[in-house]
Order: structure tokens, then sequence, then C-alpha cells
């Protein structure tokens, strides 16, 4: 991902440096407006962000 998508540098230290970083982002693009206008805050978009369960990991084995 990050050889295909030009990131800024605060994009890149959220995908190198992980949660903290990435709350930072967020927290810095809260009155952004988003491409339709509103900004984050206006929509009541949480400014950092849900760390989704991991219920579980299978191991996949092709040719089987």
């Amino acid at each position: 991902m990050l050889a295909s998508i030009p990131l800024t540098d605060d994009e890149r230290a959220a995908v190198d440096d992980g949660q903290a970083a990435l709350d930072q982002l967020l927290e810095r693009l809260v009155d952004v407006p988003t491409p339709a206008g509103s900004t984050p805050r206006q929509i009541g978009a949480p400014a950092t962000a849900t760390l989704l369960p991991i219920l579980a990991i299978t191991k996949s084995h092709h040719g089987e």
C-alpha cells in the first residue's frame, strides 16, 4: 500500500507508528471538510479509530 498510494508524513506515521499516530491524525482532520463538504465533527464521526475485534484466524491450505 505504501508503494502504491502517496501519503503525507502524518498519514505515513499513522501507518508506520500505529494507533497513537492514527488517533493524532484523526484529531487533526476532525475539522477538515469531507468531499461532501461537511467535516467529521459535523457528521458526528469519532476522533479516534474504532478497533474491530478479531474473532478467529484460520489458516487456509490451498490445493487440498
